[in-house]
Order: structure tokens, then C-alpha cells, then sequence
């Protein structure tokens, strides 16, 4: 075999990585990517877009009154889009006044953002999710004020649980997710139905919910399930794994952190 001929070989086993996360995310994603070895295709299922309901400037106020016992951001983005609809001069304000409560946390890229603002040593609970977060809280907070701040496709199970536990518990959607539309989703839907794509890394249900709407819009609903069998599926926590087994597909690999690096490196050995 010719050295042309060798090359041409370990290019075409380069393994390719559908990557559907927020466009926002492309350029880091994309470099993750590729140094775990994948050459990355990327198609966002989810687009994040800022909303305020009508708790929001009550959440605001509680907060810089001291109102709030506990502070709960699910995401890197609930803090994002809280601070960018205050105004500059309360947006410091109301980062001196999160200091003065338990800001909680759901996984490293949650803690990184608050460090950023300044809300040093925020609480991560062991398991990175709403059921994590209502195990570690429940002994402590009958009796309190809890706020959190998040999308509005966010788990019931995270307010229900703690006010079971004896919380007076108040939801703030701060943005919510859509389904974006596009060439570049319908191109991800033929490549995967092809067999190109070696690997999906799914990061939420509502990701999942996209992927599957624009397989159905062109009619191969069943046909990139059977088509997803062939490839290794990924899924950042249970709760986007379950989403994924409810609508007939297998789940091959669920990293033990919520991260997406997590996500690659297990699907990296999996493969």
C-alpha cells in the first residue's frame, strides 16, 4: 500500500461527532472535539432565548432584601440571563446580595460562572441534578425561602422535592429553549441515515425532542432510530438517557460528571 493510500485510510477512520449544542457553544465544542480525536459536525437541536415572567422582579427583590435562605441556578446560563436583565447599577447589587445567601449550583460550569461574578464557594451537590440537589438540601431547609433561577423546560421534580422537604420554593424562568430550523439540521438527520456519524453527544431532553422533530420532518423518524443503533449514543444524565430509551433508543454511554468533556471522553472510549 502506498503512503497516499495509508493517509487516505486514517482520514476516513477519523470518527465523526454530531454536536448539537447552542450555537453559542460551536467554536468551543468544536475544539474539544477534535482533541479527543473526533471531527466534529455540529447542528444545534436547541436555541437559547432570554425570557422574564412575572417572578422575576419579585425573585430580584427577595434577593437583595435578604429575603432568599437558598439561591438555586441550574445552569451557566440561568445566571447569564438573570444578571443581563438588570440594569448595570443592580446588577452589582444584586451579586453583593447573592453572597449573603447559599448559592447553590448544578455542576462545574455552574460553579465556574458564579466564581466569575464573584459568589465564591458556591454548593455543588454530589449528584448534578434536580434529585441531587433535594437529597443534599432537604434535612436543612423547612422553614426557608428558596429561589431559583432557570429555563423554562426546567424538572418539576427540583421544586416539588423541596417543597415536600418544608421549603417555600419560587421558580423564576429566566429563558427558555426552541428548536431551531434549518439546511444544517436537515444535513445532520441524511448524514446520521448514511451512517457518517460515528457518535451523538446528547446534553438534554430537549435536545433529543429537536433531533427527533427534524428526523420526522422528513419522514425517517423510524429509519434514524435503526440508524442510531449502529452508532454510539451519548447522553449527559439520566434524564436526557431516559428520554432518549422512552423514544426506542439505546443509550450507550452516560459519563459519571454532567459535563460535556465527561461526555467525550466516555464515548471516546466507547468507541
Amino acid at each position: 500500500m502506498t503512503g497516499k493510500a495509508t493517509e487516505k485510510t486514517n482520514e476516513a477512520k477519523v470518527p465523526v461527532l454530531a454536536i448539537m449544542r447552542p450555537e453559542s457553544y460551536r467554536e468551543k465544542s468544536e475544539a474539544l472535539a477534535r482533541t479527543y480525536g473526533f471531527e466534529p459536525f455540529c447542528a444545534p437541536m436547541i436555541r437559547l432565548e432570554g425570557m422574564k415572567d412575572e417572578g422575576f422582579d419579585p425573585f430580584v427583590r427577595r434577593v437583595l432584601e435578604g429575603v432568599s435562605d437558598y439561591v438555586i441556578f441550574t445552569s451557566a446560563n440561568g445566571i447569564t440571563f438573570t444578571l443581563e436583565k438588570l440594569p448595570e447599577g443592580k446588577r452589582e447589587s444584586f451579586i453583593e446580595a447573592l453572597k449573603k445567601s447559599r448559592v447553590i449550583a448544578i455542576g462545574p460550569n455552574t460553579e465556574k460562572e458564579l466564581v466569575k461574578i464573584g459568589v465564591e464557594n458556591p454548593f455543588l451537590p454530589g449528584d448534578y441534578s434536580s434529585e441531587g440537589i433535594v437529597e443534599a438540601l432537604c434535612p436543612e431547609v423547612k422553614g426557608k425561602t428558596v429561589d431559583t433561577a432557570r429555563s423554562a423546560y426546567g424538572s418539576s421534580l427540583l421544586i416539588e422535592g423541596l417543597e415536600k422537604c418544608g421549603a417555600t420554593v419560587f421558580e423564576t424562568k429566566v429563558y427558555t429553549l426552541t428548536i431551531p430550523e434549518g439546511d444544517i439540521q436537515k444535513e445532520l438527520i441524511e448524514r446520521t441515515l448514511d451512517g457518517e456519524v460515528s457518535a451523538f453527544a446528547f446534553t438534554s431532553s430537549m435536545m433529543v425532542r429537536g433531533f427527533m422533530k427534524h428526523a420526522e420532518k422528513i419522514g425517517a423518524g423510524r429509519e434514524v432510530k435503526e440508524a442510531l443503533s449502529r452508532a454510539v449514543v451519548g447522553a449527559i444524565g439520566t434524564p436526557t438517557a431516559n428520554t432518549l430509551e422512552s423514544l426506542g433508543v439505546s443509550v450507550d454511554v452516560v459519563p459519571g460528571k454532567f459535563t460535556f468533556e465527561a461526555l467525550l471522553e466516555v464515548l471516546k472510549n466507547r468507541l
